[in-house]
């Protein structure tokens, strides 16, 4: 392991970095939105901020499922530099929006280049990390996820109600980390290809930052579509994570874009609601430590089973009304370290269920179905919202969707089985044995 390429730092910290944008985009619009319905700027109102907030959505999850397979066929690098440069130019657009129909588009484009980096990120650290490592190296990754998410409620407590010095940080913040990403960050998948063609013995997906960087024309036999996840043994694992996914980026979003807004119903003020959605985030990136590190040594099926659980029961309890405010903190806190670490441990199981040569379009399938979700999520609770009805039934919304992703899961085996003569499952066989140990 002498590769200068398998011993940098720099693919995890770039990787990282790029969750830290799609930390911001996640909660971004949660600690803008009542600023905007309460200033009525720009036109906004209740029933506009929800359909700014699911129209980012919808950006997203087209990113998610049309751009980030492209991951598998380009190469991860190449997508992520695209995506990034494009997200930035149009988050720095938003500032100049002059009504609420300018705004959401802005952020539906923005959305299309940020819904690709997530999964060509966690497909690239999959790729890039040593074998049994890889719910530790998911987990540690979107990490930078939930980082971005607090700092961005931390800087809203300190600029709002200026809402647009908000953008034009993010949108810079993506244009610094592109020519790093451009320069710093190796390429994985054409090395994978290229060794899968060539057959070279040995090499599997965690090789990957050992081998040759050159990028390879990917042979056309092995260029991969969502049509391969229809394919056996693929159909029951896909809609089993499409429902998870479904579940837990409705809880994720949801929560992410109306928890102030909910904690104002529940009679808090809007300063309080701001730091309860960072106490959601500390939490959730206490969560992802631990529960990377229990996925790899327990098996991510009961690792994530256990969370999904967990964050029903928390939910649960977050609908009665708690005057004590340590108490309340203390709620928040340890939901946000079950709820959003679940989602982040069904791509974790994602990316050790499928190959290699399928990684990316898997991911790409499960954020991108995810986002559905996400995309539900706040306008349910929007709905809530504007007929007033917000706090308890917006968490009730949320527990229930954390129990349907248990049953769902629940019927995904623990690892695809290798069918006889298919030489491209090799690397399912070995994910699955990584998933249980």
């Amino acid at each position: 392991m002498t590769s200068s390429v398998r011993i940098s730092k720099w693919p995890i910290w770039l990787c990282w970095l790029a969750m830290v944008l799609d930390g911001f985009d996640l909660v971004v619009l949660g600690t803008v939105i009542p600023t905007l319905i309460k200033t009525q700027e720009l036109g906004f109102d209740a029933i506009g901020a929800t359909f700014a907030a699911t129209i980012s959505l919808v950006g997203v999850g087209l990113g998610a499922l049309f751009i980030a397979p492209l991951s598998d066929r380009l190469g991860r690098r190449n997508l992520l530099v695209a995506c990034v440069t494009w997200f930035s130019i149009f988050t720095i657009a938003i500032v100049f929006a002059p009504n609420v129909a300018i705004f959401s588009t802005f952020r539906l484009l923005a959305g299309m280049g940020l819904g690709a980096c997530l999964p060509a990120a966690l497909a690239y650290m999959n790729d890039y990390a040593p074998p049994g490592t890889g719910g530790k190296s998911t987990t540690r990754t979107m990490t930078g996820y939930h980082v971005g998410a607090v700092a961005t409620a931390f800087l809203a407590l300190v600029v709002i109600p200026d809402w647009r010095i908000l953008f034009v940080v993010g949108g810079i913040a993506g244009f610094v980390l592109v020519p790093f990403l451009w320069f710093k960050l190796p390429e994985t998948l054409p090395a994978v290809h290229s060794a899968a063609a060539t057959g070279t013995p040995g090499q599997t997906a965690s090789d990957a930052g050992k081998l040759p960087t050159t990028v390879v024309p990917v042979p056309v036999e092995n260029r991969t579509s969502f049509r391969d996840l229809a394919n056996k043994p693929y159909p029951l694992v896909a809609a089993g994570v499409a429902v998870a996914s479904f579940m837990g980026l409705l809880l994720v979003y949801g929560l992410n874009t109306w928890l102030p807004q909910l904690m104002a119903a529940a009679g808090f003020s809007l300063s309080a609601g701001l730091s309860l959605l960072l106490v959601l985030n500390v939490g959730a990136v206490v969560g992802l430590v631990v529960a990377g590190i229990l996925a790899d040594k327990h098996g991510a099926k009961r690792i994530v089973l256990l969370w999904f659980g967990l964050s029903a029961v928390f939910l649960a309890v977050l609908s009665v009304k708690v005057q004590n405010e340590l108490l309340l903190y203390a709620a928040v806190f340890v939901t946000g370290v079950f709820v959003f670490s679940s989602q982040v441990l069904v791509y974790a199981w994602v990316s050790q269920l499928f190959p290699a040569r399928l990684r990316g379009t898997a991911l790409g399938f499960a954020a991108g179905v995810g986002r559905l979700g996400a995309i539900m999520g706040p306008a349910v609770t929007g709905a809530l919202v504007a007929a007033g009805i917000a706090y308890p039934w917006g968490i009730y919304v949320f527990a229930a969707a954390a129990v349907l992703a248990v049953a769902a899961l629940a019927a995904v085996p623990q690892a695809i089985t290798r069918l006889p003569g298919d030489p491209r499952s090799t690397e399912t066989a070995r994910s699955g044995r990584t998933s249980s140990s």
